[in-house]
């Protein structure tokens, strides 16, 4: 068996695992539900941990990301997240930690930059809420002084659609809405669901892909992930296309974890057919990073 086929069935026993996890989540202590939520889910080492010409730097994890996000309307990076009580969160109150979280409020009160994809954390059971303050509060404490964000105008925030609220543990039950709240929570539209203008578009471009990112390694295409047949991963494709992509995206280099938070969740749902010609596998941008707790 080939490279790739062998990867395809990885991706496949990854992906079933990942789910399992799910299913058995109530036989979860809080810690290990929230170092599931943030370790493989809600990728929080993306901005929140620095990084060097090798990858992340573990023995600073999550004390600060490396990556800074300008816009119009702010400047920010990934701020300290560890519970260093003086330069990261250990001052805060776990009601701070969850505010932050969902409604991306400081305990001062001042908002936090919509870098920070809160309004996909809206959904959040209070179960999971809690498992995340359990696991933050178990990390080492690293005291790493962040640049503090600039705030230029006032900031817009999408509202994800049927995310507006908290979900019940009966409502995860149900494996198509258990999959909504994993790939919401994910934030898998805060890159699928823009526009090719760059523009958030979760009514008209739910997952249709197509918007461009750029970096300092090149450019890619945020790919269709609906169930349309041809430009989607429909039907016809479902069986081989997300490991096709995930090959691509890694440029053929595997990782187990990586593939099965970035794919997992995109199986588990059917997102309304929608085409997009320009769409293109592509690997995910830091440009979309979150920041800014």
């Amino acid at each position: 068996m080939g490279n790739r086929g062998m990867l395809a069935r990885l991706v496949i026993l990854c992906v079933a695992a990942s789910f399992a996890a799910v299913g058995v989540a109530t036989a979860q202590t809080p810690l290990e539900r929230g170092s599931y939520l943030v370790n493989a889910v809600m990728a929080c080492d993306g901005c929140h941990t620095p990084r060097g010409p090798s990858g992340f730097i573990m023995e600073k994890r999550f004390s600060g990301g490396s990556g800074t996000w300008d816009t119009p309307t702010y400047t920010v990076k990934g701020s300290n997240i560890t519970p260093d009580r003086e330069t990261g969160i250990g001052a805060w109150s776990d009601r701070d930690i969850k505010r932050s979280l969902t409604d991306g409020v400081r305990p001062h009160g001042g908002r936090l930059a919509p870098q920070m994809p809160f309004a996909f954390y809206k959904i959040l059971t209070a179960r999971d809420l809690g498992a995340l303050v359990a696991y933050l509060r178990s990390l080492a404490p690293v005291r790493n002084v962040v640049e503090p964000p600039i705030y230029k105008a006032a900031m817009h925030v999408e509202p994800v659609p049927g995310a507006e609220k908290p979900f019940t543990e009966e409502a995860l039950r149900d494996p198509v809405r258990r999959g909504f709240y994993l790939a919401t929570i994910a934030h898998c539209m805060e890159c699928h669901g823009r526009r090719p203008d760059g523009v958030p578009d979760y009514k008209n471009a739910l997952g249709k892909g197509g918007y461009t990112f750029k970096g300092p390694w090149g450019a890619a295409v945020t790919p269709n992930i609906t169930s349309h047949p041809r430009s989607g991963i429909g039907p016809t494709r479902r069986s081989s296309e997300p490991s096709r992509t995930a090959w691509r995206a890694t440029g053929g280099r595997s990782s187990s974890r990586w593939l099965v938070r970035r794919i997992s969740v995109a199986w588990s749902m059917r997102i309304s057919t929608r085409s997009s010609p320009g769409s293109a596998p592509s690997r995910r941008s830091n440009d979309r990073s979150h920041a800014g707790v």
